[in-house]
């Protein structure tokens, strides 16, 4: 059994009134300037070859505060502008140890709009949130309960591109434990024309959420296009028009891949999956569109942390391992096997399912890694080292 409780990020709307939304909004801008001004005295450090650290940041955010163009800093809780220096701490963190680029600026237009609050700039009691520099609780929308006796240790509200407001509280929750286990493992091949193919014959449909909406997305991006530039009322309007509609497709998108995550991990014991390099994937432009609508990589991410949470393991092979090509009956490779063909007969006599045949294969050099204790993950957690097949074909065969 676990020993320290799993912290979850419980996320609500919520309708702040039009003086919570000036202060709110107030406090956005702050938190992208202090971010930009510490970015921008990071980087003229840098080209002195001198490091500046989240204490040095800290100490020039005090100094801004007392100089008389930047004052308005004052009329802001400090809690988020700290946390912003901390933010910007892990980024570079990231940054040197490989696993990011390097921090940008914080566009005014593009940015998220966020702030993060910790427990001295928040009170939260009897259900009731209330920020530092507001008088009055948040009307949350209570959509499911917090659970029981828990007590946030931050609060971070942001704003989409659509207007709409969210506070997310991060709690502990002794409610997640690890589930009972199982013998049971699973092949997934992921996909365009099926979503999902599981090693054991199922296929998941692709629902396609962006097509869905595409006319309607059409239709607000043309409105769109036909405002003048710059910040008119009329434009804003149509931008949130166009942001709306993305909302809702990037909604059901993640509720479907939330149901299919949790019940792959609530089912098996052990997921096999490729390691796919999926941000190289979408530069092909005929295939962009419908890859970025499968959120191959969203999937995946899903899928580890809540394995993490309830005791279940996620093996990633080797992206150039030959799934589509190899036999899962007598382990014969195949010289070619062109997107078209979807069904094919090995010599051997067995007729293959092309998506199935993959997951299949999928699975057992999964299970074969996972006992031999080879790298399945060679970009990733062993750079440099060997990886479980060694076979490396010039293009990738989904």
């Amino acid at each position: 059994m676990r020993t320290t409780p799993v912290k979850r990020a419980f996320k609500y709307r919520f309708h702040p009134t039009d003086a919570q939304a000036a202060e709110l909004s107030r406090t956005f801008g702050c938190v992208r300037k202090v971010y930009n001004l510490a970015l921008a005295a990071r980087a003229q450090a840098w080209t002195r070859q001198e490091r500046v650290n989240y204490n040095q940041t800290s100490a020039m955010l005090t100094a801004w505060k007392k100089t008389e163009e930047l004052a308005y800093l004052n009329d802001v809780s400090s809690v988020p502008l700290q946390q912003a220096l901390r933010h910007l701490q892990t980024a570079f963190t990231h940054f040197f140890g490989k696993r990011a680029r390097y921090p940008r600026f914080k566009s005014r237009k593009k940015s998220r709009k966020s702030a993060e609050y910790t427990t001295s700039a928040f009170r939260f009691q009897d259900g009731r949130l209330t920020l530092a520099k507001m008088a009055q609780p948040l009307d949350i929308v209570w959509s499911r309960p917090l659970p029981e006796g828990a007590s946030p240790s931050t609060v971070t509200v942001s704003q989409d591109a659509a207007g709409r407001w969210y506070v997310s509280l991060l709690c502990e929750d002794p409610t997640v434990q690890p589930l009972p286990a199982t013998d049971a493992a699973v092949g997934v091949d992921v996909g365009l024309d099926h979503l999902l193919t599981l090693s054991t014959g199922e296929k998941v449909a692709n629902p396609r959420h962006e097509r869905r909406d595409r006319a309607r997305l059409a239709r607000a991006q043309r409105q769109l296009a036909r405002k003048a530039g710059g910040d008119g009322a009329n434009r804003a309007k149509a931008r949130r028009k166009v942001a709306r509609v993305y909302a809702r497709i990037a909604d059901r998108r993640r509720d479907h891949l939330h149901k299919l995550t949790t019940r792959l991990v609530r089912e098996n014991q052990t997921i096999v999956i490729e390691d796919l390099a999926v941000r190289n994937m979408v530069k092909n432009g005929k295939l962009a569109r419908a890859i970025s609508d499968a959120a191959w990589a969203e999937f995946r991410s899903m899928l580890e942390y809540k394995a993490q949470w309830y005791g279940r393991e996620v093996i990633a092979i080797d992206r150039w391992f030959p799934s589509s090509r190899l036999c899962s009956a007598c382990g014969t490779l195949r010289d070619k096997m062109p997107l078209h063909v979807r069904t094919w007969t090995c010599d051997c006599g067995t007729t293959h399912d092309r998506d199935v045949n993959a997951a299949r294969n999928i699975l057992a050099v999964g299970l074969t890694v996972s006992v031999c204790g080879a790298g399945v993950r060679p970009q990733r957690s062993t750079p440099g080292g060997q990886s479980a097949m060694k076979q490396k074909p010039p293009r990738r065969e989904p």
